[in-house]
């Protein structure tokens, strides 16, 4: 079946490639850079994501509850940071910079994602003897077992709560069903794989806020105003977008579920660095555009010998610890968005009564905030 899902990914790449080229070939040739650079950034992201929530129950052995809130907590701020991305980006950086140093932390990310670190163990404690819960397959294909007196039997919960044993004969060293109050369930997980997986979650987090918001108003500036292709050219970009994340979605799940998470994973970083490459090489058909808006300033030594440019480096790494701490901590993220949520509606109320001078601009700005 997988076979036949690879081959059938292949024949359509090859057939819609010529179409698409085509179509591409009537806009900007920076349009092509930046298609293919948003196209492997959503692969890479996509395929991560759809792998998480397995990973995180499966390999970490989370509860389902915290494996859902440490996901919740992931794309909270995958949509949250942007916010500073773009600011950066617009007052100091220049949206090709950042799109770069993005890309960067973003391969960096899903690089380390592939290290997975040893499995994490669970055991049943029951009157003082261990019993190993053992467990075969990824993804949907997982089966869980518990090694009684040498030999493997499925369980699952009993009626009215506990545990229960399928198969379990007569006179084995466990009973086959267990109160809830008589047993111990532990487990033990790999600190050092742990605490990669959340760096490379806040390497993730920190790129996506110097990528995302930045690569979609370049394409904007390929077009002078009134040009007609200009919608189209965001048709196109976007379709970009929705291509990487199919594929990403068939791709990572299949490597992943099949031969191991750090295939899946691996895959997508693999896609990330493509994205950068792409977009790195593609510098002179952008045409100028995305380059800072005071090159001189930006140049300017303001500690040392470290320039402007620089300096938003450093801080940005600095602040991955602070994402790192974020990212486990599921309330705070929920205060935060929530406290990020009201304030932009008040901003935006206040840009409508101040900002906006005629009615029709207050109309389009009130359309902008309802969708």
């Amino acid at each position: 079946m997988n076979i036949v899902i690879l081959l059938g990914v292949l024949v359509t790449l090859v057939t819609g490639l010529p179409v698409l080229m085509q179509m591409l070939r009537n806009h900007p040739k920076g349009l092509i850079i930046l298609f293919f650079a948003e196209m492997w950034e959503r692969f890479s992201y996509y395929g991560m994501r759809g792998l998480l929530i397995f990973y995180l129950t499966q390999h970490f052995l989370f509860s389902d509850e915290t494996a859902n809130q440490t996901y919740g907590s992931y794309t909270s701020l995958v949509y949250l940071l942007p916010l500073l991305g773009g600011i950066i980006a617009d007052r100091w950086l220049g949206t090709r910079k950042a799109i770069a140093f993005g890309a960067l932390l973003l391969v960096a990310g899903h690089g380390l994602m592939a290290y997975e670190g040893r499995p994490a163990t669970e055991t049943l404690t029951y009157q003082g003897q261990v019993y190993e819960i053992v467990a075969e397959g990824r993804g949907d294909l997982r089966q869980a077992g518990i090694m009684v007196d040498g030999q493997r039997y499925n369980f699952g919960p009993a009626e009215g709560g506990g545990f229960a044993i399928e198969g379990l004969p007569e006179g084995a060293s466990l009973p086959a069903t267990l109160a809830e109050e008589s047993y111990v369930m532990r487990q033990s997980r790999d600190t050092t794989g742990l605490n990669a997986f959340y760096l490379a979650v806040s390497l993730i987090i920190m790129g996506v806020a110097f990528l995302k918001p930045n690569i979609s108003s370049i394409v904007g500036q390929l077009y002078p105003q009134g040009d007609p292709r200009r919608d189209s050219g965001f048709t196109l970009y976007y379709y970009g977008i929705n291509l990487g994340a199919f594929w990403a979605a068939i791709l990572c799940g299949i490597l992943g579920q099949n031969y191991g998470w750090n295939w899946g994973f691996g895959l997508a970083g693999v896609g990330m660095a493509l994205g950068f490459v792409v977009f790195v090489l593609g510098k002179p058909l952008l045409q100028g555009n995305g380059e800072p808006p005071n090159p001189e300033r930006l140049r300017q030594p303001v500690v040392g010998p470290i320039n402007r440019e620089w300096l938003i480096y450093l801080l940005a790494l600095i602040a991955i610890p602070v994402v790192w701490f974020m990212v486990q901590r599921h309330a705070l993220v929920g205060s935060i968005l929530i406290g990020a949520t009201i304030l932009s509606l008040l901003a935006i109320v206040l840009i409508i009564l101040l900002g906006a001078k005629t009615w029709m601009q207050r109309k389009h700005m009130i359309l902008a905030t309802v969708l």
